[in-house]
């Protein structure tokens, strides 16, 4: 039997899917049997943005890349029309205008159309394709078809705001014309995606991330229980919430160029005292163990209660940092970076000492305590204009002042 590979639409499918599952592009791309600079060119060309037949489920009325490849081996296998079909679930007529369709050469006679005269050759992944050309009705862009919409979005996104606010801002300023409102994926599509490419590509520079591709997003689910036997926020002791006592930490890294360098940082969420953990060799989970349990010898133990960190990798050793530090750790829920805001908030201050995009690894220990100190002694105004040292100077005397708490260092 002839071996059969799936036609470019399939692979590129497959490869979609995979990216959608986490995978970066290179390894979906080898991982299909292709060239890495395939997968890197698939996704530049859509600009980061999945395409729609991938997230589109088959409505089940046309055949699919799966039954044309049953057909397939029906007929190496010398089935009859009625055969194939039964197998399929499909009405013997369906198989029939497939193959007639796509067969090679020509049918000799339709005497009998439920047996297949030869010579005939059927490719399942040309007749995909085939369907897929005949099918596809490309309809043109309203951002490409109406220029005052076009160029009041363009004037919109310049002023910086989101694709999102542009689309509720039209419907609003527009309410009794829906030739002027559009939706934001159809302006994120206009930017990233080739082909649709009614918006100008430097406009990318105007939304939040500024990215020349759009990241894909990845379901929530494909993210659940990477860690074994984490503790979701959920489960946090209300009084991490109210910021009264001192000692609950928010955790996360900043990455540097091409992912090859991070910077640990650490954001006690009562007082928002910083500090930086040091990854000279990488920012593994063995690495960031060994530099969370030496961060937290250098602060009394009564500022040590919990950590809440996201859903990174980094932090697959949490059960042995819990049980050297007695640090008790959570994780926030996938795609939601609010749940550690004042981490967050701090990571941005951090990028005036630590641009993106540079080498994170040439800052040494005593770098990260200058800016540490540094961060530390900015007056903040949610803290009333007090320094966050002097912040958790107060918090920590107020707490160990308390009848029964014990100060260890």
């Amino acid at each position: 039997m002839r071996s059969y590979r799936p036609g470019r639409r399939e692979l590129q499918r497959q490869f979609w899917v995979l990216v959608r599952a986490g995978l970066a592009r290179r390894p979906a791309a080898v991982a299909l049997g292709l060239n890495e600079d395939t997968g890197k060119d698939w996704f530049r060309q859509a600009g980061g943005v999945v395409p729609a037949y991938v997230t589109v489920p088959s409505t089940g009325r046309f055949l699919a890349i799966a039954e044309r490849e049953e057909i397939f081996a029906g007929v190496e296998h010398d089935e009859s029309i009625r055969r194939i079909a039964k197998n399929l679930g499909r009405a013997p007529s369906t198989v029939h205008r497939e193959l007639r369709r796509n067969m090679r050469q020509p049918y000799r006679t339709r005497a009998r159309p439920e047996r297949l005269p030869g010579p005939w050759d059927y490719r399942p992944s040309l007749a995909q394709r085939r369907a897929e050309r005949l099918t596809a009705r490309p309809k043109p862009a309203k951002l490409a078809t109406n220029l005052q919409l076009r160029e009041l979005v363009q004037a919109k996104l310049k002023e910086r705001l989101s694709p999102q606010q542009v689309a509720a801002e039209l419907r609003q300023e527009f309410p009794d014309h829906p030739e002027m409102w559009v939706s934001h994926e159809a302006i994120y599509q206009s930017i990233y995606v080739q082909g649709r490419g009614a918006l100008r590509r430097e406009l990318a520079v105007c939304l939040r991330t500024g990215r020349a591709l759009r990241r894909p997003h990845r379901p929530s689910q494909a993210r659940q229980a990477r860690i074994p036997g984490m503790v979701n926020i959920s489960e946090r002791p209300p009084e991490v919430e109210d910021r009264a006592v001192p000692g609950h930490w928010e955790g996360d890294l900043i990455v540097g160029k091409r992912g090859q360098s991070a910077i640990g940082t650490l954001v006690e969420r009562a007082s928002r005292y910083v500090m930086l953990l040091h990854l000279p060799h990488g920012y593994g989970a063995r690495e960031v163990q060994q530099a969370m349990i030496a961060a937290t010898q250098r602060l009394p133990q009564l500022l040590w209660k919990s950590l809440t960190w996201d859903q990174g990798l980094e932090m697959r050793n949490h059960a042995a940092i819990t049980m050297a530090t007695g640090l008790e750790i959570y994780f926030c829920d996938p795609a939601k970076p609010w749940q550690r805001g004042s981490n967050e908030n701090t990571n941005g201050l951090l990028r005036q000492y630590f641009p993106k995009g540079t080498d994170l690894s040439q800052h040494g220990p005593d770098y990260l305590e200058f800016v540490a100190a540094q961060m530390n002694r900015r007056p903040r105004k949610t803290l009333g204009w007090r320094r966050p040292a002097e912040a958790l100077g107060r918090l920590f005397s107020t707490t160990s002042e308390q009848p029964g708490v014990a100060l260890t260092d």
